[in-house]
């Protein structure tokens, strides 16, 4: 599977004090599906289909990172981004 790289993303897990860094699209859309540590609205859902668009080729690296950090901040989910 090709990887789909970005500048990495590091966010609060479902484990008090654990981080995860977040370095990718397959990254995001695993943490998304299967870690995410809040509820689930419009934006995670949102930030799914974008890592689904991205392997599809139909919307870029930088806008699927861009909703994946639009979903955290959504929920309130500690995000620190690398610049």
């Amino acid at each position: 599977m090709r990887k789909y790289p970005f500048r990495s993303v590091t966010v609060a897990t479902k484990e008090v004090g654990r981080y995860r860094t977040i370095t990718s699209v397959e990254e995001a859309g695993e943490f998304l599906a299967h870690d995410w540590p809040a509820e689930k609205g419009r934006t995670h859902l949102k930030a799914r289909i974008a890592c689904l668009d991205v392997m599809e080729k139909a919307i870029g690296v930088s806008a699927a990172r861009e909703a994946f950090i639009e979903a955290a901040k959504e929920s309130d989910i500690y995000i620190q981004e690398e610049r």
